[in-house]
C-alpha cells in the first residue's frame, strides 16, 4: 500500500495564464477573438478534458464575471510567474499543465502529446523552442517537486520560469505541429495568425 502510495502520479490541473499587461499588444491579449471566443476561454476549454481541473490565472483588476474559473494572481508583479506560484499555493499535490493565453493555433492534438510525453520523473515536461533551442516555458507540465525550486528562485528575486527549466534540465519533447507554438505579442501578429486560422 505504500509502495502504491508513492509511485502514484499526481493529478494533473490545468492553468491558462493571461494575467499579463499585454504591453506590445496594446490591449488585453487574453480576449482576443481568434475562434469565436476570447482566447483565455479557447485555452481553457482545450484543458478541461484532459485535466481533473482547469483555472485561469488573472491579476485582481483583470477579474471578470464568466463562466470559467479564476484563479486570482495572489503574487504581484511577477508576471506569469506569480500566476504559477499561486496555483502551487492552491494545490501543491498536483501537477499544473500551464498554457499561455496567446498560443491561438494550439490544438487538442498538441496538448495530448504533451501529456503523453509527460515525465513524471523530472521536475517538469516542455516542448523544445526549436529557435532558442531551449525549453519553451509557457506551455509546460510543472510537476510538484518544482514548487521548492520556483519559491527560492522568487525568493532570490529572480521569476524567469525559462531559467528554471533551464537550471534544472527538465524533459524536453519535440513538438509534432511546430505552428502551434506561434504567439502574437502585437496587433501585427495577431493579424497574421488570424489569416492563418481562415486561410
Amino acid at each position: 500500500m505504500h509502495e502504491e502510495s508513492e509511485n502514484q502520479i499526481p493529478l494533473l490541473k490545468g492553468l491558462v495564464l493571461a494575467g499579463g499587461d499585454s504591453s506590445r499588444m496594446g490591449f488585453d491579449k487574453g480576449l482576443i477573438n481568434y475562434h469565436g471566443i476570447p482566447q483565455q476561454e479557447y485555452i481553457y476549454d482545450l484543458l478541461v478534458p484532459v485535466t481533473v481541473e482547469t483555472f485561469i490565472s488573472r491579476k485582481k483588476d483583470q477579474v471578470e464575471q464568466q463562466s470559467r474559473q479564476i484563479l486570482e494572481d495572489q503574487f504581484t508583479g511577477l508576471g506569469p510567474f506569480g500566476g504559477i506560484l499561486t496555483a502551487f499555493t492552491y494545490d501543491l499535490t498536483c501537477a499544473w499543465l500551464i498554457v499561455a493565453c496567446d498560443f491561438p493555433l494550439l490544438n487538442p492534438a498538441t496538448i495530448k502529446q504533451l501529456i503523453e510525453a509527460r515525465d513524471v520523473n523530472s521536475l517538469a515536461t516542455s516542448f523544445l523552442d526549436e529557435r532558442s533551442l531551449m525549453p519553451e516555458p509557457w506551455i509546460t507540465i510543472l510537476e510538484p517537486a518544482i514548487y521548492p525550486v520556483l519559491l527560492q528562485y522568487y525568493k532570490n528575486g529572480r521569476s524567469s520560469l525559462r531559467g528554471v527549466l533551464v537550471d534544472y534540465n527538465t524533459a524536453v519533447v519535440r513538438i509534432e505541429d511546430a505552428d502551434a507554438l506561434l504567439n502574437a505579442n502585437t496587433p501585427e501578429e495577431a493579424e497574421r495568425l488570424k489569416q492563418k486560422i481562415y486561410s
